[in-house]
């Protein structure tokens, strides 16, 4: 059979690749739409390698994107977010990805979908206002420009990203309540559940940006500090963590029983104060350069940066007082976040407001840099 071509492009946004796609290029079909997905990326695959397509083998790199005219008045597109599991035939829609939302606004900038609203050559920077379908969410990301494009070289650094790039400022506005409707979703900044043959565990449940359970490391015998590779070659931890988060879901109102839990949904962070630890890189980090260190789960895996929603949620349950993560956190209540993880330490600033009635997230603030890498047609066997 012969191979399908459609329009695609190739990005990194922040820590994470994906495909990109124009929703007018793409059947209507949802059903078809991803078995685009899984052959462009090349999902299942028994080998977790990803070689019959462009994914990496890790979810980070195992991502897919549309990006589509608004429809919603107060926004310049609409952006889906696909994660699309490595092993499995499984595209899951349950969160947005932070990284690849840097993408979006040099995507539609580079590509002609803001021609309504045009730059000109003196413009330094074009504001883009995004509508992520995954959660409802409006993010506003700002972009430097060169010649009325998306500006690509510059000096700033971001964690797990070799190089540097033009810093992409991104405000994830009203991130409260994504996906259960709550910051909160049990009304309690922390909860103690109980998981079959391993006892109760207390976490805070926090939905913002995407919903995540946050944990004390010491629960699970770990000091906070530990590597992805040291994490993942304990079988017995990681299905220990995979079955705590999916009780979790229920009890967030994700799922209606573990087994059916969403794989990107909630996320799962183990929290500890922060100890001198290597980066991916081997740069030392002294316990001084950080506010709390994080190692977070994603798809069944030891995220090696962080995934930037989960980041976002946990800065802003840093802000919450009661939660677990606000009371291990070694900085003050003002100023960025730090949050120490596998390859660095990450800033990020969430506005909280707290009075007799609760607490409200107000808005968040990313920086990260992204780069169009190729731009053509991906071709794969046509769907069924």
């Amino acid at each position: 059979m012969a191979q399908i071509r459609i329009p695609a492009t190739f990005m990194r946004g922040g820590s994470s690749k994906g495909v990109f796609f124009h929703d007018v290029d793409l059947p209507t079909d949802p059903t078809t739409r991803d078995q685009i997905f899984l052959r462009a990326i090349g999902s299942p695959d028994p080998y977790g390698r990803q070689l019959n397509g462009l994914g990496g083998g890790v979810s980070s790199v195992s991502k897919a994107v549309v990006i589509g005219k608004p429809s919603r008045p107060d926004a310049d597109v609409d952006y889906t977010f696909a994660q699309v599991s490595v092993g499995t035939p499984v595209v899951d829609y349950a969160s947005n990805c932070g990284n690849l939302s840097s993408a979006v606004g040099p995507f539609a900038i580079d590509t002609g979908l803001l021609a309504d609203k045009p730059t000109t050559a003196a413009d330094q920077q074009r504001e883009v206002l995004i509508h992520n379908t995954n959660s409802g969410k409006i993010i506003r990301s700002t972009v430097p420009l060169e010649d009325g494009q998306a500006r690509v070289e510059g000096t700033f650094e971001i964690p797990g990203v070799g190089g540097s790039g033009a810093r992409i400022r991104l405000d994830f506005l009203d991130p409260g309540g994504t996906t259960t409707g709550a910051l909160l979703p049990t009304g309690n900044t922390v909860d103690t559940i109980t998981v079959d043959g391993a006892g109760d565990f207390e976490m805070s449940m926090v939905d913002s940006s995407v919903p995540c359970v946050f944990l004390d490391a010491a629960r699970f015998g770990l000091s906070g500090a530990e590597t992805v590779a040291e994490l993942e070659a304990q079988p017995d931890l990681m299905t220990l963590v995979e079955q705590v988060r999916r009780v979790a879901a229920v009890h967030m109102g994700l799922a209606k029983t573990p087994e059916t839990a969403p794989g990107s949904a909630p996320k799962l962070g183990l929290v500890a104060r922060p100890t001198c630890y290597s980066t991916l890189a081997g740069q030392s980090i002294p316990p001084d350069a950080a506010d709390l260190a994080v190692r977070i789960w994603s798809m069944g895996q030891v995220h090696r940066v962080l995934p930037l929603t989960g980041a976002l949620c946990l800065a802003v349950a840093c802000r919450i007082p009661g939660t677990l993560c606000h009371d291990l956190l070694t900085g003050g209540n003002q100023g960025d976040v730090r949050l120490a993880n596998p390859s660095g330490v990450l800033p990020l600033d969430a506005q909280v407001h707290v009075d007799e009635r609760g607490a409200k997230a107000l808005q968040v603030t990313a920086y990260r840099t992204a780069r169009t890498l190729m731009e053509g047609n991906i071709l794969i066997p046509a769907p069924n």
